[in-house]
Order: structure tokens, then sequence, then C-alpha cells
């Protein structure tokens, strides 16, 4: 029996993509905000493509803010763009 794939859609480009292959954006029950690479973390998430221009998609047209419901301070957005960027390359 074949097992079905979960999708889920990019917050920055809005592509369907394999659960997988997309990091997960969680707003913790407590109220922060951090890069999720198991998937598994407690919280409301949001999903978004391992690269930079997705993040910077998503940062423009505030997707991710309305994705968790609360405002994302700028510092933040940094801290996941860096966060982004070492997952990528320890990835990849």
């Amino acid at each position: 029996m074949v097992r079905k794939i979960p999708m889920r859609q990019c917050t920055g480009c809005r592509e369907m993509k394999p659960k997988k292959e997309l990091i997960r954006v969680v707003r913790s029950p407590e109220g922060a905000i951090s890069l999720d690479s198991r998937g598994k973390s407690p919280g409301r998430g949001a999903y978004l493509c391992p690269e930079a221009g997705c993040l910077a998609r998503a940062r423009k047209s505030r997707a991710l803010e309305r994705a968790l419901d609360t405002s994302i301070p700028p510092e933040i957005y940094d801290a996941l763009a860096l966060q982004l960027e070492k997952e990528a390359a320890d990835g990849g």
C-alpha cells in the first residue's frame, strides 16, 4: 500500500511541496518564534522553503505574521535568516 505524502504550502512562494522539504517556523505556546527542523515542536506552525528568497517574500507580504497570528519584530526575521542559512549549509 502506498503511503500518502503530506503536502504543505510555503508561506513565501505559495507552492505546495512535501512537508519534509520545508522548514517549519513555529510560535510556541509562550510566544517565542523559532525554526523547527524536526517538525514536532508544540505550537502554531507555518512552512517555508529552505531558501532566503522565500523568507524575504514572506517578510515583505507579512505572510508569516498572518500565519502565526502574531507580530514579528525585525530582529526575529534576522535571526530566522541566519538560522536558515546555517541549516542550509549543514544540510547541503
